[in-house]
């Protein structure tokens, strides 16, 4: 046994003291993006595969959610996970993960399925297609902004969304809209995934989770219209795969923040098993099963990448 997995053992013992690893992935590019360097490409996802199989014994989440209830976690429990539904999760992803062996809970925003747009992405692609190095959006008291680098463009994406994210959806769609044109671009209509490719993702052995109609802000949204877009992404789902959908992950997802107890409870209602957050930390036996906290991976380096996996233990 290597050091790693030795001190992985060592720190997600199994059993009764059994501790719970879920990753958060959302996009996996075919090449590396020069304007997000840092999100994992087809090359490097491969990679962190990889690390994970060999330090890991990786479970389907609901399989693991019950093995915790249960306290009969293996040592060095994890669950793969993806969020909103982008189409690169079925073309990119799904087959890095066969060639491993491993499964993931991918959580779908049924609200973009089969040619809609999330709007962040409105943003994104905006700033990435534009053809003016500066980009003026004072008319929508949004700043301006050079957009001659990739790094430019990032930090740009990166202010705009730190100031459209907390408005209600309404108000988001219109000004990313109005954000679009005075890009002067048309943001491309075939970044999520269709119908299709979901029932590829289940068929191909992945699971499939709930994530909302429109992955408004809970902590935003009205309670009813919350119970609305919850239950009707589960629904939605079900249809589509006439099967139960048990999974459930919160819209950005930092607890107290973006979503709120409430929230916890309404999915509980609903009918859901489980639901993730995206707080930091690993799920033991006291976790709440509505609440479990997932990592992030973005270390290059698998030396970084494990230091912080430990790290990551002392989160919860």
């Amino acid at each position: 046994m290597t050091l790693l997995k030795t001190a992985f053992k060592l720190t997600s013992p199994g059993g009764a003291d059994g501790k719970l690893t879920t990753f958060i992935f959302h996009r996996v590019s075919p090449q590396p993006d020069p304007m997000f360097p840092d999100e994992p490409d087809a090359r490097r996802f491969g990679e962190i595969l990889g690390w994970i199989k060999s330090w890991f014994n990786v479970l389907p989440l609901d399989v693991a959610v019950d093995l915790k209830k249960a306290r009969n976690l293996p040592p060095r429990a994890a669950a793969i996970t993806f969020d909103d539904g982008y189409a690169d999760n079925c073309t990119v992803a799904l087959p890095i993960l066969q060639h491993h062996g491993l499964t993931a809970t991918f959580f779908i925003a049924t609200g973009f399925l089969d040619g809609g747009r999330m709007w962040n992405d409105t943003v994104i692609e905006s700033v990435r297609a534009c053809k003016m190095d500066r980009l003026n959006l004072t008319a929508l008291d949004l700043g301006t902004y050079p957009l001659i680098s990739p790094t430019e463009k990032r930090t740009a994406v990166e202010r705009l969304i730190g100031q459209i994210k907390y408005l209600p959806i309404s108000e988001r769609l219109k000004l990313t809209q109005k954000l679009s044109d005075a890009a002067g671009v048309k943001p491309p209509d075939d970044l999520m995934l269709t119908s299709a490719q979901v029932k590829e993702l289940r068929s191909g052995g992945m699971q499939i989770g709930a994530h909302t109609v429109s992955h408004p802000i809970l902590a935003r949204t009205d309670l009813t219209d919350a119970r609305r877009e919850i239950i009707g992404s589960k629904e939605t789902l079900e249809h589509l795969l006439e099967a139960k959908i048990g999974l459930f992950a919160y819209p950005n997802g930092k607890p107290g923040n973006d979503y709120l107890p409430e929230h916890a409870a309404l999915v509980r209602e609903l009918g859901f098993d489980a639901a993730v957050s995206t707080a930091w930390g690993v799920a033991d036996h006291n976790t709440d099963p509505f609440q479990i906290p997932r990592f992030t991976p973005w270390d290059k380096s698998r030396l970084r990448f494990a230091a912080r996996l430990l790290r990551n233990f002392r989160s919860s």
